[in-house]
């Protein structure tokens, strides 16, 4: 009990050491070169940064359903899609309307919520009614018929292929403005927290251990009395409230959003990235979105730099695309890192105990003679 206690205690505090770190940078001269775009005070720095947060914390309400409860979704992004064109087509709806500036904004921020918890549940309501395969059909559709409806700019709302930008006239002073990127990278940084802490409270809620039981053997779990459909319904809904959150904090970071958003290859990416951190672990889909976020960014640059153009055709065609280089990562990871980037050092530390423990009673031998 003692050690458990002890673990608990020691991952808050690593955790909490993390959360003040990751605050104070903003104050900090600190430059990583060909890591970052720049030392970590800048505008341009704190947007990639906190765009990587945003996505980890996408990333985090997709290990709710991919994996917590073990369902293949392909069309987790159009909940980020939702959050974002929801704040920023109720912001431009209500603008008008001579409401307080505080109130439009705190509305819109509820209404989205609301517009996602709907959509969560109808579209958790219809796909889970079948499995595997049939589930990540389902969602795939749906997220397409999605896609399509923001492209074509139904009720002339969503702005088509151009997308929708934000009315910064109904947000507040202190979220506009390159000035106030210190501040929307400490909102990003919110975000991230609150989402970790909300999947913390499911995974270990009476439900949470529901749906992972479910996952291992559905047929026991109905056996005992328990209904997986509506629990895993809740977990379904409950990660698409938390993937629009990601999504509104999107809106107010880039102040605008485009159809990608809710293409189904960035939910392929949210996968590449959860499997790249660490399938069922939460550090996982941090670490993951975070790397992933900061190669995309700078492989870009990489690729288009001198000394790659100078290479030979054989090998300047592939790396000059940053895209294949994220794929061969992600083939290297499955190959030699199953478990992800945390499953290894997860491995190496139990190795390290296993060895510690082992060479215990030889050391209490010598001790004794």
């Amino acid at each position: 009990m003692r050690t458990f206690l002890q673990s608990t205690l020691g991952r808050v505090a690593l955790g909490a050491v993390i959360v003040v770190i990751a605050a104070i940078l903003p104050l900090l001269n600190i430059s990583i070169p060909g890591v970052l775009p720049g030392p970590t005070y800048t505008p341009g720095t704190l947007t990639v940064l906190a765009y990587a947060m945003l996505i980890a914390a996408l990333a985090l309400s997709y290990h709710l359903i991919f994996g917590v409860a073990g369902l293949l979704s392909f069309g987790h992004a159009m909940f980020f899609a939702a959050g974002a064109y929801g704040l920023g087509i109720i912001l431009k709806l209500l603008a008008p309307t001579g409401m307080p500036e505080s109130l439009v904004f705190i509305v819109s921020i509820v209404l989205t919520l609301l517009i996602a918890l709907v959509l969560g549940n109808l579209v958790g309501a219809l796909a889970l009614r079948v499995t595997g395969i049939s589930f990540a059909m389902v969602t795939l559709a749906v997220a397409q018929a999605m896609n399509v409806l923001i492209r074509r700019n139904v009720g002339d709302l969503t702005g088509g292929e151009e997308g929708v930008r934000l009315d910064v006239s109904v947000v507040p002073d202190m979220l506009v403005g390159v000035v106030n990127t210190r501040n929307l990278y400490w909102l990003a940084l919110g975000i991230l927290v609150i989402v970790y802490l909300a999947c913390v409270w499911v995974e270990r809620s009476r439900l949470g251990h529901v749906v992972a039981a479910s996952r291992e053997n559905e047929l026991r779990v109905t056996v005992l009395g328990l209904r997986p459909y509506f629990v895993r319904l809740f977990l379904f809904a409950t990660a698409g409230v938390l993937a629009a959150v990601a999504g509104m904090g999107f809106m107010l970071l880039q102040s605008a959003a485009t159809p990608r958003i809710s293409a189904s290859d960035f939910t392929l990416t949210l996968l590449v990235i959860v499997v790249l951190g660490g399938v069922g672990y939460r550090w996982g889909a941090i670490v993951g979105g975070i790397i992933y976020t900061l190669l995309d960014q700078r492989l870009s640059a990489l690729a288009s730099s001198a000394w790659i153009q100078d290479l030979p055709a054989v090998l300047r065609i592939p790396l000059s695309e940053p895209l294949f280089i994220l794929g061969m990562l992600f083939v290297l990871v499955v190959m030699f890192a199953p478990g992800g980037i945390v499953g290894l050092t997860q491995r190496v530390t139990r190795r390290r105990e296993r060895t510690q423990r082992a060479e215990e009673p030889a050391v209490l031998q010598d001790m004794e003679a």
